[in-house]
């Protein structure tokens, strides 16, 4: 009899249990990247985060312009600090739909199978989503300043209205990101999203002065933290009171964050 011999194959490596802080930050970046690239691969997605803030700004000054202010450039200056509110935390709105997209597709399922941590994905996806608010950011002042805004104040209030709407922008995305979780689709997500963010935009000092509402509606606009952080950037960018309206914004973005990571992190640990 021929003896024969048997060698064993060599065992799987399972997900590492517990990942350090350095791994997951590096892990989180790679992430990060990943979700960038893809604008590389469906430029749509970048065209979209292009021509909806110009859209908006063009109509907003040159329909409504006139009507408000008497003047398309008074109200260009008015308005675009606004703009810039409105434009940011609609796209916190995107990061919900992606978020919800790569759990649907099964994307996050891949990524679970990984030695990675499982916080890397939501992190790197806000990160990236941070990431293209920048863009959106500078894109908006850049055409409003060839429509004819300026900016009276400084370049240190230019960056300190783009970390303000960062940071606030940052805390209410957890809000959108609990959104993504718990819908079951992306229609779904933009439809909750969207009824969640008109009303808080529309209502505030974004795009017109509070004093023209009337009385009801003038007390919520006075506590919407929308319009604290649109009088806080238009301050930073066109000058007038900054410190209250600033410290309101950070205020309000605290609570964001107090009360909506928790859950959004629960619900993400529980979907993925």
């Amino acid at each position: 009899m021929t003896a024969m011999t048997t060698t064993a194959a060599p065992a799987v490596a399972a997900p590492a249990g517990h990942v350090g802080p350095l791994a997951t930050l590096r892990q989180t970046m790679t992430l990060a990247w990943r979700s960038l690239v893809q604008v590389k691969h469906n430029p749509w997605e970048l065209l979209d985060l292009s021509i909806q803030p110009i859209m908006f700004l063009l109509l907003f000054t040159y329909v409504f312009g006139g009507a408000i202010s008497g003047s398309t450039g008074d109200y260009l200056q008015f308005a675009l600090p606004g703009l810039l509110v409105q434009n940011a935390l609609f796209y916190t709105l995107s990061t919900a739909i992606g978020l919800n997209t790569d759990i649907t597709k099964g994307v996050f399922d891949r990524l679970r199978s990984l030695p990675i941590a499982r916080t890397a994905p939501l992190s790197g996806r806000i990160i990236a989503d941070t990431a293209k608010q920048v863009w959106a950011f500078a894109l908006l002042v850049g055409f409003g300043m060839i429509l004819g805004f300026r900016v009276e104040t400084s370049v240190i209030g230019l960056l300190g209205a783009l970390a303000l709407l960062v940071v606030v922008a940052l805390a209410m995305s957890w809000m959108s990101v609990l959104i993504g979780l718990k819908a079951s689709s992306p229609e779904k997500v933009q439809m909750i999203a969207f009824s969640t963010m008109m009303p808080l935009t529309f209502t505030s000092s974004a795009l017109v002065p509070s004093k023209t509402f009337p009385e009801w509606l003038r007390v919520w606009s006075d506590i919407n933290p929308v319009t604290h952080l649109a009088d806080a950037i238009r301050g930073l960018l066109i000058g007038g009171e900054v410190a209250h309206a600033s410290m309101i914004s950070l205020l309000w973005a605290a609570g964001f964050a107090v009360v909506f990571a928790p859950l959004a992190i629960r619900a993400f640990r529980v979907r993925v």
